[in-house]
């Protein structure tokens, strides 16, 4: 894996729930890959992971992410890291919500030729009593939103 194919996989997930696809998202994680939620639930194996998604996505009109990979190092041989911060977009809004910043851990491996998720990791950035951190992460988080094709 090469840092690019990291970074792609990265925003194949992203992509994947900002069309609200529980398929496409569930394809990107290895059979018995794990995805841990921003409210902190965990679900196991890509073939939960979809029917997860799939009821979300069939009850809510989900907020968009918006990522900026800080990092993407290899781990060891057949598997890699990638640490991002991210934050949402409201449906039909035009800014980022800065109650919904994170921070997310991607861990890819191979299997079968393939790069998938073993690990997707999407925890809060509640940044408790450091106001100017929030905002200076929300700023930088906006203007990627206004860059992308999303905004």
């Amino acid at each position: 894996m090469s840092e690019a194919q990291a970074r792609q996989l990265y925003r194949n997930l992203l992509d994947a729930w900002n069309r609200q696809d529980a398929a496409g998202m569930a394809a990107c994680f290895t059979a018995d890959g794990s995805q841990v939620g921003f409210d902190g639930t965990q679900i196991d194996t890509s073939e939960k992971i979809q029917a997860h998604l799939a009821d979300i996505f069939a009850h809510h009109q989900t907020a968009a992410f918006v990522g900026i990979v800080r990092e993407v190092r290899s781990i060891s041989e057949g598997a890699w890291l990638l640490r991002a911060v991210a934050g949402m977009v409201p449906p039909g809004g035009n800014d980022i919500n800065p109650d919904t910043l994170a921070v997310q851990s991607l861990v890819a491996v191979q299997q079968g030729g393939e790069w998938r998720a073993a690990l997707f990791q999407n925890t809060p950035a509640a940044w408790h009593d450091r106001e100017d951190d929030r905002e200076q992460l929300s700023a930088e988080l906006r203007q990627a939103f206004r860059q992308s094709d999303a905004a």
